[in-house]
């Protein structure tokens, strides 16, 4: 089992990627805990034999309670900061509250439990963070402001702690898929329908699989099986890296 005797905290942990990657790290023995907003992700966590420790990212103050319920239950050697949500408007109609909270929960949230988990990791000499980022993290698309740049700055937040961790036996890497198959891809599938005024299976053929060379959304799972390496000694050389899933988008 690769992961047994660590302990995960995954964030947005209820549902799609979050879920998956709670399921195989359990899988791969390690202990987890389950972060979302949502109770039901209780469910999860009790079919997989982690702890859920509820928390809104949108809010500072409840990331800094999340980190200290989490630290309260042992040391965290894996981080994965996945959860996500995704608003669409046009720039100059772009709301500053929902664009604040954007980047609170996908960038200043990801940083806050990096800052506070990462004295457990340099203690065990042995850490490994995981920034669930996006296509959207290296490309843009319209409509996307907020969460194209916060992706961005994860980006850059990525490549900084990895470099001032690396001493300590800590990784720190990226990963960028395309469109996979989650409930917030389905939510976007039917805005931009809304907002483009074409069907959702137009969203899907022409805008979201157009630039790809694979002609499908990714699967959960297959994102979860990379996370899983990339926490694993195997991926002990890989670090400041935005490991790219993309389905062929950027190789044109």
């Amino acid at each position: 089992m690769q992961l047994h005797g660590k302990t995960a905290l995954i964030t947005g942990a209820g549902s799609g990627i979050g879920k998956a990657i709670a399921e195989v790290f359990a899988r791969e023995g390690a202990r987890v805990i389950l972060n979302d907003l949502s109770p039901l992700a209780g469910e999860v966590a009790r079919a997989v034999g982690g702890v859920f420790l509820q928390a809104d990212l949108s809010s500072q103050s409840s990331v800094q309670e999340l980190a200290r319920s989490a630290l309260a239950k042992g040391p965290v050697d894996i981080l994965v900061n996945n959860a996500g949500l995704q608003r669409i408007h046009p720039v100059d109609e772009y709301p500053e509250e929902t664009w604040n909270m954007m980047l609170q929960v996908l960038l200043t949230a990801p940083f806050q439990l990096i800052k506070y988990t990462l004295p457990s990791m340099k203690a065990r000499k042995w850490g490994r963070i995981l920034n669930i980022s996006s296509l959207h993290g290296l490309v843009a698309s319209p409509y996307k402001s907020a969460y194209i740049s916060a992706k961005h700055g994860l980006m850059g937040l990525t490549k900084t702690v990895a470099l001032e961790v690396a001493e300590h036996g800590i990784t720190c890497n990226a990963i960028c898929p395309a469109y996979v198959k989650t409930g917030i891809v389905e939510a976007q599938i039917a805005d931009q329908a809304r907002t483009l005024q074409i069907t959702e299976a137009e969203v899907i053929e022409k805008v979201m699989l157009a630039p790809a060379a694979i002609k499908r959304l990714i699967e959960p799972a297959e994102v979860a099986e990379y996370a899983l390496f990339l926490a694993s000694n195997q991926a002990a050389a890989i670090t400041g890296s935005a490991q790219v899933m993309d389905l062929g988008w950027t190789a044109r």
